[in-house]
């Protein structure tokens, strides 16, 4: 994997002219080229299993072993509780809907979804971040009752910035962006790089299908790998087709600089391909790959919302705020990675987060750059 820092446009100019080979930069390669400081997708293995150039499995008898779904209906429940929450511009939001739909009540979110399923985002997140998320349910819609307003230092209210329209509370933190993204991280991320990528996860039999007679031709490593991948929120076929949602849509925003697409995909295909063939050491690889670059995807995905911070700041308030926002819920996220991989341990991340202030209208320019900077020093 490969983490570019750029911290001036000086750094910017040597990192090109230094970075211009092209070639095969994984080491397990074996047409690996130590002098290529880029990946051209040109690598070659000799692993003993077949690695598909989509996500698309299937047993000896031609069976598909590939099912996700029970984490595709989550990025569906929170797809629809953003569509809701941003109503909150213009209509007051009821706080206890969310928390319906957070805890998917009656197996339909009490109503307010359109779809059924006996999923949910709830019970994926840690105790602690269930109560956290619903605090900040109650803030979004104790702001919705001012939406009437314009946004201002103590006041909250709607501001716009072109054709967008965003709902702050009082203290200028704009929580619909901090509810999706946050959850993006508490559930979807950890619950794939922590859990299904975790030994509990991964340890497990991978010779027998779990029930061929009622469809399930996967071993359960396969079926956990899998889950592991649908909270990733891809395509099969992707980047071939890019998701305008959650994990898929950042890494694909991050992808000119960490080769993100690529790098996430690939290493999925191998990790799976691993599992069929019982290559286990190639699925750690592929797994300690994955999160790596995950946990770069969402420090980048920061920084470049910081950087979006910055530039509307003093002159577009909207913009500037809004993107705040998801900055915070981007470095936020980074506490989920794995212990294994991670760069910032807890002191360092309680120190990044500390550097925001409660009230996001008396942020700093030096502030600003002092935030990216801290991530920028571990990316």
């Amino acid at each position: 994997m490969k983490t570019l820092v750029i911290s001036s446009l000086l750094l910017t100019t040597a990192l090109t002219i230094s970075s211009c080979k092209k070639g095969c930069t994984d080491p397990t390669a074996i047409n690996y080229d130590e002098k290529a400081k880029k990946d051209n997708n040109t690598c070659q293995y000799d692993e003993g299993y077949t690695i598909p150039t989509t996500y698309s499995f299937m047993d000896v008898s031609g069976n598909s072993t590939v099912s996700y779904s029970g984490q595709t209906e989550r990025l569906d429940q929170l797809s629809e509780m953003v569509v809701l929450m941003k109503t909150g511009t213009s209509t007051v939001l009821d706080a206890q809907v969310l928390k319906d739909m957070f805890s998917n009540e009656n197996g339909n979110g009490n109503g307010n979804f359109s779809f059924t399923s006996t999923k949910q985002l709830k019970d994926k997140c840690f105790t602690i971040d269930q109560g956290l998320f619903e605090t900040f349910m109650d803030d979004l819609a104790a702001a919705s009752v001012d939406n009437a307003n314009t946004a201002s230092d103590g006041v909250a209210g709607t501001l716009s910035s072109g054709t967008s329209t965003y709902l702050f509370d009082e203290n200028g933190v704009e929580h619909v962006q901090v509810i999706e993204k946050g959850l993006m991280g508490a559930v979807f991320f950890n619950q794939a790089l922590n859990v299904y990528f975790g030994s509990g996860k991964m340890d497990v039999d991978n010779t027998t299908a779990v029930d061929p007679l009622i469809g399930k031709y996967y071993t359960t490593m396969e079926h956990h790998f899998d889950e592991a991948f649908g909270y990733f929120g891809v395509d099969t076929n992707f980047p071939t087709v890019v998701p305008n949602r959650f994990w898929g849509k950042y890494c694909n925003n991050q992808d000119v600089l960490l080769n993100s697409n690529a790098d996430m995909m690939n290493c999925f295909l191998k990790g799976r391909a691993a599992i069929t063939g019982a290559e286990l050491a190639d699925r750690d690889q592929a797994i300690l790959e994955i999160r790596r670059e995950w946990e770069e995807i969402s420090a980048y995905q920061a920084m470049a919302y910081i950087d979006g911070a910055i530039a509307n700041f003093g002159t577009d308030d909207a913009k500037f705020l809004h993107e705040l926002s998801e900055a915070y819920a981007f470095a936020w996220n980074l506490r989920y990675a794995p212990v294994e991989t991670r760069r910032m341990d807890p002191t360092a991340h309680a120190e990044l987060m500390a550097q925001f202030p409660t009230n996001f209208w008396s942020i700093t320019l030096a502030d600003l750059n002092n935030i990216k900077n801290t991530i920028d020093s571990n990316y």
